[in-house]
């Protein structure tokens, strides 16, 4: 039980930093004005990895729920490196000048310009700081704990070892199908020991 708790708590942290990365990913991080213009510049333009980094992510937390083993630690490793690379975007994205160069690009007047203002407030790539630094954390304790943790496979797995022996037991109509829907023959696997005196 400890476990499970431990996995569902991990599936929403983790869902919760990639939500962060797509909601800074979405917002205008630098907005530059000269004259009477403002060029708005996104988190597409200076930081691009952000939101397939996120999807990544994402795509890692279901992973991890559908795989054990070798294999979820190996998920781990590869969100960890989706959180790094979220880190390394924002941190890119978000250094001085990075805005003012973007939107020199689609405004060349903004170069040559006398009174130029750059407005970059700092929630949006510090909010993709934090969910890439929740990913990051995510994937190492994927990496080195995920082997404890339960996984999906394991459920339907002892749901088809228990039922036929339940379906014998009981030795219900309803049983016997159940039996049959899971893929066990109940007249072969219990078998009335009476018939083999012959």
């Amino acid at each position: 039980m400890r476990a499970g708790r431990a996995l569902w708590t991990w599936v929403a942290a983790c869902a919760a930093g990639a939500g962060l990365v797509l909601l800074a990913a979405g917002r205008d991080w630098v907005t530059v004005t000269y004259g009477t213009r403002a060029v708005p510049v996104s988190a597409t333009e200076l930081a691009p990895a952000l939101a397939p980094a996120a999807w990544a992510g994402l795509a890692a937390v279901v992973a991890v729920l559908a795989t054990g083993g070798v294999w979820r630690r190996v998920v781990g490793v590869v969100m960890a490196l989706c959180g790094a690379g979220v880190i390394a975007a924002a941190v890119t994205g978000g250094r001085p000048g990075a805005g003012l160069a973007a939107a020199a690009e689609h405004a060349p007047l903004v170069a040559a310009a006398d009174a130029v203002q750059v407005a970059a407030p700092l929630l949006w790539p510090v909010l993709a700081g934090v969910g890439g630094l929740t990913l990051l954390a995510g994937g190492v304790a994927a990496t080195l704990w995920g082997g404890h943790w339960p996984g999906m496979s394991e459920r339907y797995e002892r749901r088809g070892r228990e039922t036929p022996v339940r379906a014998g037991a009981a030795g219900s109509e309803r049983a016997m199908w159940d039996a049959i829907d899971l893929g066990a023959d109940p007249t072969v696997d219990h078998a009335d020991p009476r018939q083999d005196g012959h």
